[in-house]
């Protein structure tokens, strides 16, 4: 049995849809997955975490990250994803092989099922990872893969964020709306530009198995 685990802290995304993606808000199939196309046909999508807090059995995995990239042909409930993850290369052995374990869904939990949609796996890769935050800004790098910031769509009081609330979304229920004000990555053949793009950002917690 894969070793119990836990993790909580903040994540952002940013896909290649307009604000709003139709994948969160539109209709949905017989398993529950997103039926509505992207609104560019496809999805290029980097999600990244910082764990402020967790462990995987007795490894404490507080203060480290992990991220993923995903690339999907159609419909997101459809299936056949390409996934790759990245672990924070700053983080001791022991940590990074549980980082792995958990972003690559071998843990079980709600990786375990984002990875059931995957039709190709690619390597994962050991990478520095940034994350940062400042009012409605959020902010990410993965070495010279990802530069990524999106800034949240002001709310009805000024400084305040826009809240998508009770929403079907692997990582939370409730999601900030964004806008990226500036995006690129590229690696394992892809070469994405979301600026301008769809974006969200949340506390999130995971566990498992």
């Amino acid at each position: 049995m894969p070793e119990a685990w836990r993790i909580e802290g903040e994540y952002l995304e940013n896909c290649n849809c307009e604000v709003l993606c139709p994948c969160l808000l539109g209709p949905r199939n017989a398993k529950g997955g997103a039926a509505a196309r992207p609104t560019e046909g496809h999805c290029d999508v980097p999600l990244v975490f910082r764990i402020a807090r967790g462990n995987h059995g007795a490894v404490d995995l507080s203060d480290t990250a992990a991220a993923l990239a995903i690339y999907t042909p159609g419909p997101m409930g459809d299936g056949n994803w390409t996934i790759g993850a990245y672990v924070d290369e700053r983080a001791r052995d022991d940590q990074r092989r549980a980082l792995e374990q958990i972003f690559t869904g071998r843990a079980g939990g709600i990786p375990g099922v984002i990875w059931t949609l995957a039709g190709k796996r690619l390597p994962t890769r050991a990478a520095p990872i940034e994350f940062g935050k400042d009012g409605r800004r959020r902010w990410a790098r993965i070495g010279d893969v990802l530069d990524v910031e999106i800034e949240g769509i002001e709310g009805r009081q000024p400084g305040t964020e826009s809240w998508i609330d009770n929403v079907r979304h692997p990582v939370s229920s409730r999601l900030a709306a964004a806008r990226a004000t500036r995006m690129t990555y590229r690696d394992h053949g892809f070469a994405w530009n979301n600026t301008g793009r769809n974006g969200h950002y949340s506390a999130f917690v995971w566990s498992g198995p």
